[in-house]
């Protein structure tokens, strides 16, 4: 009988904890979700593409200038979890997606918001890289891996004739 209660006791303070994780993750989430969108609506007028050449050329009196944001976000355990459970039955990844996602937005954010305070309002050649740390490169001796995503972005700022 005290075995059985134990394992009640083990599994209702697992279940307790996924929950709180599903809970807390989800909220923080959201939150930096809702900044992002934020930041994007404050910065909404400016031009960003991946071209080469700007279109439409650039101002003459203002030198273009290059800028670079990166980020790293790391994954909760209760999604590398799930992910690991999605991974032995297969499938899409999605929370991994998610954090791809907002690991690039806030990157080309960042480098946004640094070209709009020096007076810049357009960002041309935006290049992003990624890159997966401690995830599968991580060593075998680890008994978890934590993923974490890191993402590189860089363009040449311009200001555009409006």
């Amino acid at each position: 009988m005290e075995d059985l209660i134990g394992i009640l006791v083990q599994f209702s303070l697992f279940g307790g904890l996924i929950l709180l994780g599903l809970f807390m993750g989800g909220r923080a989430e959201r939150k930096h979700l809702r900044n992002l969108e934020q930041r994007e609506a404050a910065l909404a007028g400016m031009l960003v593409t991946d071209l080469k050449c700007y279109p439409g050329g650039a101002n003459a009196t203002a030198t273009p200038e290059m800028f670079v944001g990166e980020v790293s976000i790391a994954c909760d355990y209760l999604k590398a979890f799930l992910a690991s459970l999605r991974n032995i039955l297969g499938g899409e990844v999605r929370s991994f997606e998610t954090l791809q996602l907002r690991a690039r937005r806030e990157a080309t954010l960042r480098v946004m918001e640094q070209a709009h305070a020096k007076g810049f309002n357009a960002i041309g050649n935006l290049r992003l890289d990624t890159a997966d740390i401690a995830g599968s490169s991580a060593t075998t001796n680890q008994k978890r891996k934590m993923v974490v995503v890191s993402v590189l972005a860089w363009g040449t700022a311009y200001v555009r004739p409006v």
